[in-house]
């Protein structure tokens, strides 16, 4: 069965999965089945719980309910586990549109929760085709922030760039053609080599007064793209670098002379 608040929401889920008997509304029905996953908003599946245990109670011993949170842990499930249920988490890291069905085969589902529930989930990720990881439960916010530099927060720096080029004179679609070709080499080279020898752009060779060109330009802009310049060289500066420290002290150096307009330290801009 799948159930959603509307008759028409719960057909378009049905035809999203592929099968299932659509149901307007979370009725006694639901109970016939040994799992209930829910896949509501973060927000709503605290009370979606709540409602599960109100009209369930007793019938919810020994049955299994997960959520598809990345976010949040198990313990959002509270009120199944006092009626008996074995509950759980299972995200899979994955990109969610709302356009087609995405494919899980070959994704990793971040799994967390009661034994048996997470017996139930790592099953099902497996039947998808995906692969199940363990995930404790207190770091349920890393794991998904984890995901969102790796989606979201690209696909910001991505846009950013195409912005700037279609400020420095290119089409939209030729601004989005070049990075993309850029981006997708660097991805590719991060697989098959490793960080170290993926890693390119000035920062990688210490050329400061490029980035010091590079905020000089930034700074015309609208002021969240030299922030988060200046904060993903220093990221950079801490996740790839050999000698952070350093790296860090010549980001500073850059960034006070490009404020205060003295000598240049690296190289010409």
């Amino acid at each position: 069965m799948v159930a959603s608040s509307t008759e028409a929401g719960a057909r378009k889920a049905v035809r999203f999965i592929g099968e299932g008997q659509p149901q307007a509304g979370v009725t006694r029905q639901i109970f016939g089945s040994s799992t209930i996953v829910v896949t509501v908003p973060d927000d709503a599946i605290a009370s979606v719980a709540d409602e599960l245990a109100r009209m369930g109670g007793e019938e919810l011993r020994g049955k299994v309910v997960l959520h598809t949170s990345g976010a949040l842990n198990a313990s959002v499930l509270q009120s199944v586990r006092a009626c008996g249920a074995a509950a759980a988490s299972m995200h899979p890291m994955q990109t969610f549109s709302g356009v087609g069905v995405p494919p899980l085969e070959g994704k990793v589902f971040g799994i967390e929760g009661d034994e048996i529930a997470v017996r139930v989930a790592r099953k099902i990720a497996r039947e998808l085709g995906g692969t199940p990881i363990s995930i404790a439960a207190e770091m349920k916010p890393l794991y998904h922030a984890a995901g969102a530099f790796a989606a979201g927060h690209v696909l910001a720096l991505e846009e950013a760039g195409v912005q700037l080029l279609m400020k420095a004179g290119m089409k939209r679609h030729e601004a989005t053609r070049a990075l993309l070709a850029l981006s997708r080499q660097v991805i590719d080279h991060y697989e098959k080599l490793g960080p170290g020898k993926a890693w390119t752009g000035p920062l990688s060779r210490g050329d400061y007064g490029v980035i010091a060109g590079h905020e000089e330009a930034l700074q015309k802009v609208a002021p969240e793209f030299l922030e988060a310049y200046r904060a993903v060289n220093r990221l950079a500066a801490r996740v790839l670098s050999h000698d952070t420290a350093n790296m860090l002290n010549e980001l500073k150096a850059v960034c006070v002379t490009t404020e205060q307009s003295p000598k240049i330290k690296g190289g010409q801009a």
